[in-house]
């Protein structure tokens, strides 16, 4: 990511290569039309080469922080995009403001919550763990094309799927009793 930062077309190049299809996966699931999903796949990028210098090996995977940036820009794409329809009652008359925004974003606030700690959960998984879970769950992936992509062999994927999601389970149960 320091070299991206640098404005390194190689390393963008590189980035791309390696989380084109995770993001373009997870932005045809997202958005509503195909056209939509690869512009924002293309302002995904670029927004990940702009805040390339804020990226913290330390506190998360490079798949994890591109996913998460990933992830803001649908929310907020979607965001905007729903501000901008109106809602009508049947008669035709702007239906009250605080009525569509109760019915229709409650679901969605509680659906970015649960994710926002799953993505949190998984942060903290060691790096091979999240990267299998995000590329299995998030991505769409098999075992076997994870396996391929990390050159590891597909018993220690299967291994580190399964230890994922003993922790993620603990610590969900943890985050309840809580």
């Amino acid at each position: 990511m320091r070299r991206v930062a640098a404005n390194d077309e190689s390393a963008v190049a590189l980035l791309y290569d390696r989380f084109g299809s995770l993001v373009y996966r997870m932005a045809f699931q997202a958005m509503p039309t195909r056209a939509e999903a690869e512009d924002a796949v293309q302002e995904i990028f670029v927004r990940l080469w702009r805040t390339a210098d804020r990226y913290d090996p330390s506190r998360a995977a490079l798949v994890t922080w591109v996913m998460l940036i990933a992830r803001r820009h649908f929310v907020d794409k979607l965001r905007r995009s729903k501000a901008r329809v109106k809602a009508t009652s049947l008669e035709g008359s702007p239906a009250p403001e605080s009525e569509t925004v109760t019915q229709e974003m409650a679901p969605n606030i509680e659906k970015e919550e649960r994710l926002d700690s799953l993505l949190k959960r998984i942060s903290g998984l060691p790096e091979l763990q999240q990267t299998v879970i995000l590329r299995a769950y998030l991505g769409g992936q098999t075992l076997r094309q994870i396996g391929e992509e990390l050159d590891t062999p597909l018993g220690t994927i299967k291994s580190a799927l399964s230890r994922a999601l003993v922790r993620l389970r603990e610590r969900g149960s943890e985050e309840l009793a809580t």
